[in-house]
């Protein structure tokens, strides 16, 4: 039987971090589509950021060591250059976060989401 448990457990955990790690890049995803939406490339990096951390705290998702980076961009096309933002969310979450047990146990996991989405054109600039 315990054999049987700890299976279960495992499963559980992997499921837990898989779930936690669809967070991380809806997060960027947010914040990217946030930071698109700015009036101006120097105003996007604290909106994008505020939103990439607002997708994870409704997530319940709590990084030990964590960062948001918002770096605009530039993507050449044939029809003409397009301005991008691409958002990168760092988070290292303690396995016993996860999983509901005693914190303090010095395992994490380290989850890095990324998106890129561009710049809407007719923002009003």
């Amino acid at each position: 039987m315990p054999p049987v448990v700890g299976l279960v457990l495992v499963a559980i955990a992997a499921g837990r971090v898989q779930t936690t790690a669809g967070t991380v890049e809806a997060a960027a995803r947010a914040g990217a589509r946030t930071a698109s939406l700015q009036r101006s490339v120097d105003g996007m990096t604290q909106p994008g950021r505020d939103s990439a951390l607002a997708t994870l705290r409704q997530q319940g998702v709590s990084c030990r060591n964590g960062d948001v980076q918002v770096v605009p961009g530039r993507l050449d096309l044939p029809g003409g250059a397009v301005t991008t933002v691409k958002v990168t969310v760092v988070c290292d979450v303690e396995l016993a976060d996860l999983l509901g047990g005693p914190s303090g146990v010095p395992v994490t996991k380290h989850l890095v989401g990324e998106f890129t989405s561009v710049v809407d054109r007719y923002r009003g600039t």
